[in-house]
Parts: structure tokens; sequence; C-alpha cells
């Protein structure tokens, strides 16, 4: 008896798109949003993740800081969801097809300081950003509504994320995470950079 693996859906796309738009284009488009479908629900599960286990003296400024944004992530997943939808696709949201689909490993950090949390969201932010600009370029001909919802929405990934930089930067205007490439390293750094500042 062998055992198979489960099949995991996929982005399905109907024969339409929306009034202006070939099908092929709202495909492609649509195929192009469920990437970041999938940035943006691990965004908001990391965020809640991170509200769950932060520690240490700034724990309740933190900890609050982050229910806003995790509301404002999920909503976000929801309009890309919706706008999948619009096109003639078919959003996918289970927790094994966003593993399998995505290019990124987990969030490294579990109960840990304030300022390590935020160190090591500081790249987390900075991956997610540049990833919705880049998109939001790329489908600028097809659909500017596509690209609009992504601007809008990358304008308040930015200020989540200068909320974040804003306990991680000197007077000088220098993040202690500078030149980090992993979430743990930015941690460390940021840990080291708040010793530092005290």
């Amino acid at each position: 008896m062998s055992e198979s693996t489960p099949t995991l859906p996929r982005a399905a796309s109907a024969s339409y798109s929306v009034p202006g738009m070939a099908a092929d284009d709202g495909a492609r488009v649509a195929e192009i949003l469920q990437g970041r479908l999938y940035a943006l629900t691990d965004l908001h599960l990391t965020l809640k993740h991170v509200h769950w286990n932060v520690v240490g003296p700034h724990f309740i400024a933190v900890h609050e800081m982050l229910d806003p944004q995790v509301d404002a992530v999920r909503e976000f997943a929801d309009q890309v969801a919706e706008r999948i939808a619009t096109l003639g696709g078919s959003p996918v949201g289970v927790p094994g097809a966003l593993v399998k689909g995505r290019s990124w490993d987990d969030y490294s950090l579990g109960r840990a300081g304030a300022i390590e949390h935020l160190g090591a969201l500081d790249l987390v932010y900075s991956g997610v950003i540049s990833d919705h600009r880049t998109v939001a370029g790329e489908v600028g001909d097809l659909d500017p509504v596509t690209e609009d919802l992504l601007t809008s929405q990358s304008g308040q990934l930015e200020l989540f994320h200068w909320f974040a930089r804003a306990h991680l930067e000197n007077a000088g205007g220098e993040l202690s995470t500078a030149g980090a490439t992993s979430e743990r390293e930015a941690a460390t750094q940021a840990e080291a950079g708040a010793g530092e500042s005290v």
C-alpha cells in the first residue's frame, strides 16, 4: 500500500477577467499576486507570533504596537485575494500551499526580547516591501488598478517598518541592524546596539 502525497489546490483561472483586460493578462496578474498573498499571510502570522513571544522592558510597547499591524496586514491579504478573484483567478490560502509556494523560511525567533524581535522584523519588512514594490512595477502596464493596490499597501507597510526601525536607530540615523543578512544576525546586532545606547 503506498501513501499518496496530498494534492494542494492550485490557482485556477477563469476564461474571463475584468472589463478591458484580456483573460490571459488577468491570469498573469492573478498568478503574480498569489506570491503577494503568500507573503502577506505569512507576515500577519509572523507579526502575531512576535506579539505572543516578545518579552523584556519594552514588552508592552511592542506587544500593543503589533496588533494593529496584524489587523492591517490581514486586511491586505484579503484585498489581494479578492483582487485575484476579481481578475478571474482562484486565490489559494491554505497553509500547505503557502509553505510550498514561498521562497523564505519560517521566522527564526521564539521567545525573545523586544529589541531582538524588532531587529529581525526589520529584515522581514524589508523583504516584503521590496517584493511588493517590484511586483507593483511588474503589473503596472498590465493592470494599473493592481499597481495602485500594491502601491497603497506598500506605503502602509513602510510606515509599519519605520515603527520598528525607530527602535533600532541611534540619534545619528544609523540602524543597529545595518548589514545583517539573517533574522538571527539582525536580532543579535539590535540587542548589542541597545546595550551600547544604555
